[in-house]
């Protein structure tokens, strides 16, 4: 419940949550997306959709981070 609702409110990444929480990306998205939707289906479906939609960005992210590894930012 706890990381559902960091996710939410930060809108931040499984990655950056795991990270705040001091847990595996497994353990975030397992949580999430195997336990939440059995606890709190309403907030999984929010969840979710959050997720689908980093998933959808990752590509920009990842380009993003190459290019200010190339340009020394």
């Amino acid at each position: 419940m706890e990381l559902a609702a960091y996710i939410m409110e930060h809108r931040c990444t499984v990655r950056a949550a795991a990270a705040e929480f001091g847990v595996s990306k497994s353990t975030v998205h397992k949580d999430l997306t195997e336990r939440l939707p059995r606890i709190r289906p309403a907030l999984y479906r929010r969840v979710r959709a959050l997720l689908d939609l980093n998933k959808a960005e990752r590509h920009i992210r990842g380009g993003l981070a190459t290019r200010r590894k190339y340009k020394g930012e």
